[in-house]
């Protein structure tokens, strides 16, 4: 006997199949229409506070930045805003520095995102060990550093990697190996700052264990009667089964990469040292934004990073398809 599962979207084909409330023999809406409207009604009230929030503090702020990128809209000049069309779309193409930081962007992005999603997924799959002891004592210990406040940890990090004075270049010339410059080489800084990043990957982490413990035993067990490897069960079940999950954090990853700000600006203070190479396109943002309070230009870069953003994204869940595999079927 075979067992039918509902296809995607039954639960919908049945609800849209039923028919409709028929009307009562006066023509008024009957009670169960009545009963529709009112819950609809309810629903709506207890909606609004999120609705009004997200008017008020998103897509009014959106909309405007929008209508500021076609103005001349500066802080700094008493004259009144003028609106200037495309001007400040035409010098963004022409812009030289938004080519050289958003080049900055993508020569951190190749390095640090795939270690950022690796070295996690890495973690978790050995914190999920049954031969490992004290698990949870040790997941506790790695999932900490992402509670620590990040400037406070970029400042130990810049103390610790210092070339002259800090203990990581004393306890490699300790062994006779000498210690690089990590903040002033242009050859160290990417490291550095996937270093950096690397120390705050206890979210990933912990939404990987997650993973890894929903994936069902049998599929260990019957791997195991086939004489298959821990790494051919990693790769033929635990990846393919978790692949929702490597997804999540992909796209998380990816968008943290866009904004990507805060340990260069702590580190530099914006100033894109060592050679422009933590000049990251964020860091230009706030420059023009803060600094020159070119409100007009620094709306489209704005825009331009989300543009940006968007369609790379779109391409993600493009490609989805092909490699995230859901228990349910195709959830696209």
């Amino acid at each position: 006997m075979s067992t039918t599962l509902p296809t995607r979207g039954g639960a919908a084909d049945l609800v849209s199949a039923a028919p409709p409330p028929n009307p009562s023999p006066s023509g008024r809406p009957s009670s169960e229409d009545r009963l529709h409207r009112r819950r609809g009604r309810i629903g709506l009230w207890f909606a609004m506070p999120w609705i009004v929030g997200f008017v008020l503090f998103y897509a009014a702020p959106m909309a405007a930045s929008l209508w500021f990128s076609f103005t001349d809209f500066s802080l700094t000049s008493p004259d009144p805003i003028a609106f200037v069309g495309g001007d400040n779309w035409a010098r963004l193409i022409r812009d030289r520095e938004v080519i050289d930081s958003a080049l900055v962007t993508v020569k951190f992005g190749l390095l640090s995102l795939p270690l950022t999603i690796l070295v996690p997924l890495g973690f978790a799959w050995l914190l999920t060990a049954k031969q490992l002891w004290g698990r949870s004592i040790f997941r506790t210990l790695f999932y900490m550093p992402s509670v620590i406040p990040f400037v406070a940890a970029v400042l130990v990090f810049n103390g610790m990697l210092n070339s002259q004075t800090g203990w990581a270049n004393r306890a490699l010339s300790a062994v006779g190996i000498p210690g690089p410059n990590w903040l002033n080489s242009e050859v160290w800084i990417y490291p550095t700052l996937t270093l950096i990043a690397l120390w705050g990957i206890g979210n990933a982490m912990i939404i990987f264990i997650a993973g890894i413990n929903s994936v069902p035993a049998d599929l260990y067990d019957a791997a195991q009667v086939d004489g298959a490897s821990s790494w051919q069960q990693f790769r033929t079940i635990t990846v393919p089964m978790i692949s929702p999950v490597l997804f999540y954090n992909v796209v998380v990853a990816l968008i943290g990469l866009f904004q990507y700000f805060l340990v260069p600006f702590v580190l530099k203070n914006g100033s894109g040292d060592p050679g422009g190479a933590t000049f990251f396109y964020s860091m230009y943002f706030y420059r023009t934004l803060f600094r020159l309070q070119n409100m007009g230009y620094a709306a489209t870069l704005a825009w331009m990073m989300f543009l940006v953003g968007l369609v790379v994204t779109g391409l993600l869940f493009w490609s989805a398809r092909y490699w995230v595999h859901y228990e349910f079927g195709d959830q696209s």
